[in-house]
C-alpha cells in the first residue's frame, strides 16, 4: 500500500497535467467556462449545520492549495458551515467572496454560471454535486459515498459546445483505493 505521503505527492504532480489536458482546447475557443466541483470537506458530525472537523480544514486547506493557480473567479457555496469552511481558504489566498446558492434550487446556479462565464469553485453536498455535474451537461458517474469527501470535478466548456469531464481524487483518499 502506498504511504499518504507518497499519495500527496502524487496528486501534487499530476494535477497540473490534468488541468493542461483540461485546458488543451483553449486556444480554439477563449475564456471557455471551468468549473471545480467538491463536496464539502469532513464534519465533525451529522447534525444539521456542523463545522468542519481538522481533517476536513486540512481537506479544505489542500483544495486551496491545489486550486490557488487556477485562477478562480467566483465561489459558490451553499448556506451551510461546512460548506463555506470549505471554501473559504481558497477564498482568503484568492481574496475572493464567497456567493451563496440554493441547493433546492439547481437549475438557477446553471443558469447562473453558464451566464457568468470565468472560473468557478462550486462547494455542495453528497446529493447536489453529482446531480450539479449531471445539470451542467458532465458525467458525474457513480453516487458519492457518505463518507467520501476527495472528489474533485473538473467541467470545461467551449464555445463549439462540447463539454469535457475530468473527474479526479484530492487529499487524503476517504477509503483505499481496492474498495472503490
Amino acid at each position: 500500500m502506498f504511504k499518504l505521503r507518497t499519495f500527496s505527492r502524487f496528486v501534487k504532480l499530476v494535477l497540473p497535467l490534468l488541468l493542461m489536458a483540461s485546458f488543451s482546447q483553449i486556444g480554439f475557443c477563449q475564456d471557455p467556462l471551468v468549473i471545480f466541483l467538491v463536496r464539502h470537506a469532513e464534519k465533525v458530525d451529522n447534525s444539521d449545520d456542523p463545522p468542519l472537523s481538522p481533517t476536513g480544514n486540512a481537506r479544505a486547506n489542500t483544495l486551496a492549495s491545489m486550486l490557488a493557480d487556477a485562477k478562480i473567479q467566483y465561489l459558490h457555496s451553499t448556506d451551510y458551515i461546512r460548506t463555506k469552511k470549505t471554501a473559504s481558504p481558497l477564498g482568503e489566498k484568492s481574496n475572493l467572496k464567497v456567493d451563496l446558492y440554493n441547493a433546492g434550487d439547481l437549475p438557477a446556479l446553471v443558469k447562473k454560471l453558464k451566464g457568468q462565464g470565468g472560473r468557478h469553485l462550486v462547494v455542495g453536498h453528497s446529493n447536489t454535486t453529482p446531480n450539479l455535474v449531471k445539470l451542467l451537461g458532465g458525467e458525474a458517474g457513480s453516487k458519492i459515498n457518505d463518507k467520501e469527501y476527495d472528489r474533485l470535478y473538473i467541467l470545461t466548456f467551449f464555445k463549439n459546445e462540447e463539454i469535457s469531464t475530468v473527474m479526479m481524487r484530492y487529499g487524503d483518499p476517504f477509503e483505499s483505493i481496492s474498495q472503490r
